[in-house]
């Protein structure tokens, strides 16, 4: 039997139950993979919390591990070609990640960077494909200067690195005490800029002249999203993953995972983030892993503040 973290019913994350599991054996199109490391993210529990549209509950909580193959169904094929058994793999657009063993369509299957540590490959994909996105709706491009709001945490330093590859200077906004932080902006291209009373002053003054494109924002204040309303000229390059009011009264974006659009643009996103972190372009800085077990801990401390880096469970 098999091990899965489910929520039973929408509501917070101390009614998560940890239960026993028969996983089915892989038909057509499936494999079933071993899990060695689930990536832990905002969204699991965000996703959870109350009721939406098309949920059914219970719900297997998790979208993104890292493992391997242990068995293949027929005619199957994975989103990076022929899989068989004893393969290292990552799969993400899944449901049901926080567990020990799972079967999933195989094409949401793809080879793990060999780069990568099982912890660190199975915290890639949802921060790398949100923020390919990112990059896309703003369309950015060689050369420019862009602001990106919360630049220290996972999606920010995705942010910075696939921007990096592209040429984009990066002005990265940090707590104005934080300097492990801001050594983290650094240490992946960016300029740090201190967040507070005069942010505008000082992200012009990191820009020394150049205007600044687009604006990417990952923290939803009201201080960044107006200091980005104030210095980017077009509001269809500003885009937001955490303030959809703001994006809607402002004239502005809003991206998410569950809009048919997002989704339909990051499982195509997959293949090149893969691609950037087999070449050791793209890191993913693991700030902490948990046993399998203790779940509900991992997720409280993602969700409480500033983790430093992504979390990951091992079975």
């Amino acid at each position: 039997m098999a091990k899965r973290w489910t929520a039973p019913a929408p509501g917070p994350i101390d009614q998560w139950t940890f239960d026993e599991v028969e996983v089915a054996p892989p038909g057509s199109g499936e494999v079933t993979i071993r899990v060695h490391a689930a990536g832990v993210n905002p969204a699991d529990a965000k996703h959870v919390a109350s009721a939406r549209p098309g949920a059914e509950f219970p719900v297997p909580i998790g979208y993104e591990l890292s493992g391997e193959v242990t068995a293949v169904g027929p005619d199957t094929v994975g989103g990076s070609g022929e899989l068989t058994v004893g393969d290292e793999v990552v799969a993400f657009r899944v449901q049901g990640a926080y567990a020990t063993d799972i079967t999933v369509p195989a094409r949401d299957v793809f080879a793990k960077p060999a780069a990568l540590s099982h912890a660190e490959a199975a915290n890639l994909l949802l921060a790398g494909t949100t923020a390919a996105e990112m990059i896309q709706v703003t369309r950015v491009t060689e050369g420019e200067t862009v602001l990106l709001h919360a630049a220290s945490g996972a999606v920010g330093v995705s942010l910075l690195q696939q921007a990096r590859e592209l040429g984009v200077r990066v002005i990265g906004t940090v707590g104005p005490d934080a300097a492990d932080s801001a050594e983290r902006v650094r240490r992946y291209g960016g300029i740090p800029v201190a967040y507070g009373d005069g942010l505008r002053e000082r992200v012009e003054e990191a820009a020394d002249g150049a205007p600044i494109a687009a604006a990417w924002d990952a923290v939803g204040t009201d201080e960044a999203i107006d200091v980005s309303l104030a210095l980017v000229s077009e509001r269809d390059r500003i885009v937001t993953i955490v303030s959809p009011d703001r994006a809607k009264a402002d004239g502005f974006l809003w991206i998410a995972g569950a809009r048919p659009e997002s989704a339909r643009f990051r499982d195509i996103a997959r293949a090149r983030v893969l691609e950037l972190a087999t070449s050791g372009a793209l890191e993913v800085p693991v700030a902490r892993t948990y046993p399998l077990a203790e779940a509900i801990d991992a997720v409280r401390f993602v969700m409480d503040g500033h983790p430093g880096g992504k979390v990951a469970l091992l079975p």
